[in-house]
């Protein structure tokens, strides 16, 4: 066997950390069981791929001895022959896996790595790198993962709704040049570029705390502006004299078909037919084709009444977020509904739709929920 000196070694907090951690009594732990947890420390410490080289190769040389350490002792050169790095890297990777808790080093009297062997030809033992943190932290790697994978969804929530905002902002400027080319825009779309500068790629792993804020500001501020615009500055508010029965049937007839959705209530493309139909296939009760926004709206008013939901509180919700949302509101209840009675074998814990359209109609003004969020994390679900 080739012996390769070790070096000397100063004495690390992390050594004596790592040599606390112990096995299971009477575990022996395989191959296949230390490598799996070697990964999971890969992808949970971000290990460069020169630092999982070297520690896949050393988990490699585990024989699955029943140690109440799992001991291994390749030399330098062995690693430099299976890595192709240089012994300048692996001394200093070696060193790096030490301070991250993956080894414990076990040095001999002369600063050798090698086998203890009894009278029978036998390892009983052994100098070199002590493994066994990798598979005692492996609980530490399933948290971490867990926790990694939180911040992902929260920062792809965050970048959508920034898209989202951005969308939306972009939308209503062009709205406002279309329509009353008057409005100075001068001041929007100078934000616009700069929060365009300020934002990043998605493949960054952190959003900037103000950013969505600003977009979110931004994106209140064109729209009420447009919105100012439309009314000449007057606040007009919708008068509804419906006085119909809050217990209107639902065989009437299909309604006709809505009107052409006004230019204040075109949707973004997130919230299209498409979507809406791949998310709620509880559409398929309005019995008609739905082709573009105009058969949302006449789905939405027709599904109403299986809310349970009175005239008023379409009315109210048709004031509060515009005719388009309030039937995407009614549809994507009604589907929250189904699903729920599905799941739960035939009863919801949604008591009262007709309350929880209300209710949600209220929280998408506020901008507490956004439909569009919703709508695609009820596409994914119904996906997997």
């Amino acid at each position: 066997m080739q012996l390769a000196s070790s070096g000397g070694r100063r004495l690390r907090h992390a050594a004596l950390a790592t040599r606390k951690l112990v096995l299971e009594a009477e575990r022996t732990v395989t191959r296949k069981e230390l490598s799996a947890a070697a990964r999971d420390a890969g992808k949970a410490l971000d290990l460069r791929p020169a630092q999982r080289a070297v520690l896949s190769e050393l988990v490699a040389c585990w024989g699955e001895q029943e140690w109440e350490r799992l001991l291994v002792w390749p030399s330098n050169d062995y690693l430099m022959s299976r890595t192709g790095l240089t012994e300048r890297a692996i001394r200093r990777i070696l060193r790096q896996l030490i301070d991250l808790q993956l080894l414990a080093p076990k040095d001999s009297p002369n600063g050798k790595r090698y086998a203890v062997k009894d009278l029978a030809g036998q390892v009983v033992d052994a100098f070199g790198f002590d493994l066994t943190p990798v598979y005692a932290r492996r609980g530490d790697w399933a948290v971490m993962l867990m926790e990694q994978k939180q911040l992902r969804e929260v920062q792809k929530r965050a970048f959508d709704e920034v898209t989202i905002c951005r969308r939306a902002t972009e939308e209503a400027l062009s709205a406002l040049a279309e329509h009353f080319p008057e409005v100075d825009r001068t001041a929007f779309e100078g934000e616009l570029k700069s929060l365009q500068a300020r934002t990043p790629a998605r493949s960054k792993v952190t959003l900037p705390a103000d950013l969505l804020e600003a977009w979110q500001l931004l994106r209140t501020q064109v729209e009420e502006a447009f919105f100012e615009a439309g009314n000449a500055g007057l606040g007009v508010r919708h008068s509804n004299n419906n006085n119909g029965s809050p217990s209107e049937p639902c065989n009437n007839g299909f309604p006709k078909k809505a009107e052409a959705v006004r230019s204040t209530e075109q949707t973004p493309e997130h919230l299209s037919p498409e979507l809406i139909l791949e998310a709620c296939p509880t559409l398929s009760d309005y019995g008609q084709p739905v082709r573009d926004l105009a058969d949302i709206v006449s789905a939405g008013r027709y599904l109403r009444a299986s809310l349970g939901a009175h005239e008023s509180a379409w009315a109210e919700a048709v004031e509060e977020i515009g005719t388009v949302r309030a039937a995407i509101a009614v549809i994507y209840t009604l589907q929250l509904y189904e699903d729920d009675v599905a799941k739960n074998g035939g009863e919801s814990r949604i008591k009262n739709p007709a309350g929880y359209f209300r209710a949600l109609t209220r929280m998408v003004k506020a901008g507490k929920i956004d439909l569009a969020v919703e709508l695609l994390a009820m596409r994914r679900r119904r996906m997997m």
